[in-house]
């Protein structure tokens, strides 16, 4: 196959991934949603975390980016630019990482979320951290608001993944 040819079914690929993401996370109700955003879905992050087990890191942070971008567009939370970059792309972006521990996919899952709570803890402090209760200050805050829905992302994703890892569906139609 060219290189052009594989480079378009990776793209494609990504397309449908994308797609599948928006349906899991953004159309079909969640689990569980926090008041300032945020929520435990029904496998919404497993396509963009699969689609980086499956092509690397490279190809698993444009998917996440791109598909932050369109999330951002069709109604994302934005009070500042910083913000917005944070939260979207950027944390998406990071579900990318997963990419890099195709021999070990489930160490995978927790990086791809992880960089996705970073991203996402660092938004909560800068710019959310007026939320926090003043007992409480606005890193824990920001530890236990974002990683209350992560952690819950987490396990929902490693329990699929593993799943389809033990099919030996990883490598499927590659």
């Amino acid at each position: 196959m060219s290189k052009t040819a594989e480079r378009t079914k990776i793209i494609t690929e990504a397309v449908s991934v994308m797609g599948l993401t928006f349906i899991l996370k953004d159309i079909l109700p969640p689990l569980y949603t926090l008041p300032q955003r945020g929520s435990i879905t029904i496998a919404g992050m497993v396509p963009l975390l699969w689609f980086a087990l499956r092509r690397g890191v490279k190809w698993g942070i444009f998917a996440g980016v791109v598909y932050g971008l369109v999330h951002m567009a069709l109604g994302g939370y934005i009070v500042d630019p910083i913000q917005a970059l944070l939260d979207y792309p950027l944390a998406f972006g990071a579900l990318g990482l997963a990419g890099g521990f195709r021999k070990i996919p489930l160490a995978g899952v927790a990086a791809g979320i992880f960089g996705r709570f970073v991203f996402h803890f660092i938004s909560g402090v800068w710019f959310f951290g007026a939320y926090a209760p003043a007992t409480i200050g606005p890193v824990a805050w920001s530890v236990i608001y974002n990683g209350s829905y992560l952690l819950g992302e987490f396990l929902i994703s490693a329990l699929i993944i593993d799943i389809l890892v033990k099919r030996k569906l990883l490598e499927i139609y590659m």
